[in-house]
């Protein structure tokens, strides 16, 4: 029963450094968000006047049909993901990589790019836009949609 005591006393200080930590991190997130929106302009791309962007694009199929031959069309479900690399988004801080919310993807620059000869394209929105958005700390971006 004492032994029992003692361990309950033991945790409330251990949650208080969990909490502070917390805190800590999410004050930090903050702070790093801010600095890197701070005068970013989204309509420029990335190293713009001095080098080529490079995109890289990856398609993860999920479900492929049906196909119709005599339409000449077929579905397809994918994951669309895109890296790039914006030397405006450096960051310094105690985590390598920042994920972000889909809001933050109209703040940024992304890629305008397309699919070419595709008849329809539908992102999906079931609750919400299905992006996903990661910021390492060198400025290179993961952007994934499906």
């Amino acid at each position: 029963s004492k032994t029992a005591l003692k361990f309950v006393n033991l945790f409330p200080p251990l949650l208080l450094n969990v909490v502070d930590d917390s805190k800590d991190n999410i004050t930090i997130f903050t702070r790093i968000l801010d600095r890197l929106l701070d005068g970013y302009d989204n309509r420029l791309r990335p190293g713009l006047g001095d080098s080529v962007t490079e995109v890289k694009t990856d398609i993860y199929v999920t479900s492929f049909g049906p196909v119709s031959d005599t339409d000449m069309e077929y579905t397809i479900d994918v994951f669309f993901r895109q890296s790039w690399r914006d030397e405006r988004l450096k960051f310094d801080g105690p985590m390598k990589i920042l994920p972000l919310n889909n809001l933050l993807a109209s703040k940024i620059w992304t890629p305008d790019t397309f699919f070419h000869n595709g008849k329809k394209s539908v992102a999906h929105n079931m609750t919400t836009p299905n992006k996903l958005l990661r910021l390492v700390d060198n400025g290179t971006l993961l952007y994934t949609m499906r």
